[in-house]
């Protein structure tokens, strides 16, 4: 009787022990074959993007080859417009650095005598309290030049993205051929139904996701541009664009933005308080769209808890950097849809979401 009580306890101890290995070692595949794997999970992501897109373009009598030739020399397109529009001036701007900081350095000079008076101050106590005759040795690290890092990050970026377009070209001309082969690894008709059901809710509730913020940050880029232009800052389609790009970066890309608009306003205008005028429009404009506009379009069925989000953006900027960072929350979404449709996972999804207002703690 003993061991039939204690059997089923040691079997479920059993598989968390395997359940997290494998996590672990899923993550661990992720950090060391980042240049594999990113872009097979971008092209997976740009095909389910696109999917409901290119069976609306069947649905009219297209082929899915050609729609899916279509659509990806459109996203292609709009890379490249980006690219094209904004890559001469960052590049122009990553290689006067030095001499942006020294006007920065100029306008902030009040600032920066005050920092260096505390500076100072420290390193007289630490003076102080070292022992006479002891000085700790210098370690000189030689880095990179920042232009020859910067071109290696962007090269790679391409390349990462031209293997994603090509996946995604390949997975949208097949149709629903990749589904099909999901369905037929499973020999129960309930898990065919559930893998197909989870496939398809994964591939509509990413799509609307994705679709609907790059909409809403097109429309925050331009208004951004807009009020910005307005103000009389330079370049301000730079920023336009750098809005509608960082804002898929949710919490942090606004305080991105932000700190860097405020930099090149400080840089560019005379009078610091009219620079900071800027920062400040940028981030009223910013902080809008993200507590009204998107909670509002994008649905409760797709919103996430704040906490969940800010931790998966952490780990995946940890793991890969931006481009982990930037795809952090659809994953997150894809995990939700995952475990809303298996019980056995119902209570981490439930945990994903956001607080049902009808249901509150007592």
């Amino acid at each position: 009787m003993t061991k039939r009580t204690t059997l089923p306890e040691d079997i479920r101890a059993l598989r968390r022990g395997v359940t997290v290995l494998i996590t672990i070692l899923i993550f661990a595949t992720a950090y060391l074959a980042k240049d594999l794997v990113l872009p097979i999970m971008l092209g997976f992501l740009i095909a389910l993007t696109l999917s409901p897109i290119n069976r609306s373009l069947q649905s009219l009598g297209l082929p899915a080859s050609i729609g899916a030739v279509l659509l990806i020399v459109l996203t292609t397109g709009a890379v490249l417009a980006v690219i094209f529009f904004a890559g001469g001036t960052a590049r122009a701007w990553s290689q006067d650095i030095p001499g942006i900081l020294q006007e920065l350095r100029y306008k902030l000079t009040n600032v920066t005598e005050a920092i260096e008076t505390v500076k100072d101050a420290s390193e007289q106590v630490e003076d102080m309290a070292a022992p006479a005759g002891e000085s700790s040795p210098e370690v000189v690290v030689q880095q990179p030049p920042l232009l020859t890092s910067v071109l290696t990050h962007a090269a790679n970026m391409i390349i990462s993205i031209g293997v994603a377009m090509i996946l995604a070209l390949f997975l949208l001309s097949s149709g629903d051929l990749f589904y099909t082969k999901l369905v037929q690894t499973f020999q129960k008709m309930s898990d065919k139904k559930r893998a197909l059901t989870t496939v398809y809710d994964i591939e509509r509730r990413v799509s609307r996701y994705l679709l609907t913020i790059t909409l809403i940050n097109a429309g925050l880029g331009l208004v951004v541009a807009t009020a910005l232009y307005l103000l009389g800052l330079e370049y301000a389609y730079i920023w336009g664009i750098a809005a509608f790009l960082l804002n898929y970066l949710p919490i942090l890309g606004g305080i991105i933005g932000t700190l860097l608009v405020g930099v090149h306003a400080i840089v560019y205008f005379d009078a610091l308080s009219y620079a900071l005028l800027a920062p400040l429009v940028y981030q009223i404009l910013t902080s809008t769209e993200a507590q009204f506009i998107t909670p509002y379009l994008v649905g409760k069925r797709m919103e996430l808890n704040i906490v969940a989000v800010f931790l998966t953006i952490v780990l995946w900027a940890w793991i890969w950097g931006i481009a982990g960072a930037l795809v952090a929350v659809p994953v997150l979404l894809v995990f939700k849809v995952v475990c809303e449709n298996f019980s056995s996972l119902n209570k981490i999804g439930n945990f994903l979401g956001v607080a049902d207002k009808s249901h509150r703690p007592l």
